[in-house]
């Protein structure tokens, strides 16, 4: 029974991996990627995952174990295992050090006025107070104080007083960088952190899943009242952001002294927001028949 209950659930998850997978070859079909394109990709993942996450005792996976796990050649696994990632690490990288810019701007009361708005901040150190070039200081050692704020202008997600000699972060900076390579960043640690919290949910026994995962969602409504509803959810949902922001940038500080194997931790909190049209359910009926009307595109 426990054989067939296994089946039975291997058989429905691979019924739904069409429905998951669908918006994200749409994604790849719109910015070129091809599918021979995303085999070479996805063969290298299951390398990857292979090795980092399968090993026996500790001990790094034979090029033949990960054959056996993945059904990808040795040639090529052997290739992937030597491939260089430097240069997504450092892009990676450059855009953690501007979202931490960001985020410790939003947060540290010495940062924001009464109302928790982020003040403008003169660029080069004060006698007393804040500044851009401390707090870019603060945030990174390896980024120069004038590189970030070129990064930052380019961007559009700060503006510069001249005449004021101050940087002022623009209202929409949680909106993310303007930057493609950087929003392909967050695209995929978003996403996969989102799928890795779903995942664990999934695979959890009983009731009671392991993390917060949760929607709302409703059809059957007009435009007007879903752009109320999408305005309502921008707004509660931003605020949210930034008070788990400014919550995790308190709890930071307060660990900083903590023993490095226990300040180990990470989270990543999100909040997204979907509408579409409902397809029409005649049109939607006719291509699941197979009905190929007179034969005219379109």
């Amino acid at each position: 029974m426990a054989d067939e209950t296994s089946q039975s659930r291997d058989a429905l998850f691979a019924s739904v991996l069409k429905t998951v997978l669908r918006p994200l070859v749409r994604v790849l079909i719109a910015r070129g990627v091809t599918a021979p394109a995303l085999y070479r990709v996805l063969k290298g993942v299951y390398v990857e995952v292979a090795e980092q996450d399968f090993a026996l005792d500790g001990l790094r996976p034979t090029d033949t174990r990960i054959n056996l796990l993945t059904g990808v050649h040795r040639k090529d696994i052997r290739a992937m295992r030597d491939a260089d990632d430097s240069e997504a690490a450092a892009r990676g990288a450059r855009a953690n050090i501007m979202a931490s810019l960001i985020g410790r701007w939003l947060a540290d009361p010495d940062l924001t006025d009464d109302r928790g708005r982020p003040i403008p901040l003169p660029r080069q150190p004060q006698e007393n107070g804040p500044s851009f070039e401390a707090l870019a200081r603060a945030v990174s050692t390896d980024m120069r104080p004038r590189t970030l704020l070129d990064e930052l202008l380019a961007q559009g997600l700060v503006t510069l007083d001249d005449e004021a000699r101050a940087v002022e972060l623009h209202p929409e900076a949680l909106v993310g960088p303007a930057d493609y390579a950087q929003r392909v960043h967050f695209f995929v640690e978003n996403l996969a952190d989102h799928i890795e919290a779903a995942g664990a949910n999934l695979a959890a026994e009983g009731s009671d899943p392991p993390f917060l995962e949760r929607a709302v969602f409703y059809n059957r409504l007009t435009a007007q009242s879903l752009a109320e509803i999408e305005a309502v959810a921008r707004s509660d949902g931003g605020a949210l952001l930034a008070a788990i922001n400014r919550l995790a940038f308190i709890r930071q500080e307060a660990d900083a002294d903590a023993p490095e194997d226990e300040a180990d931790e990470r989270f990543r909190f999100g909040i997204y927001f979907y509408r579409e049209a409902e397809p029409d359910a005649d049109a939607e009926a006719e291509h699941a028949s197979g009905d190929e009307g007179d034969g005219k595109d379109g």
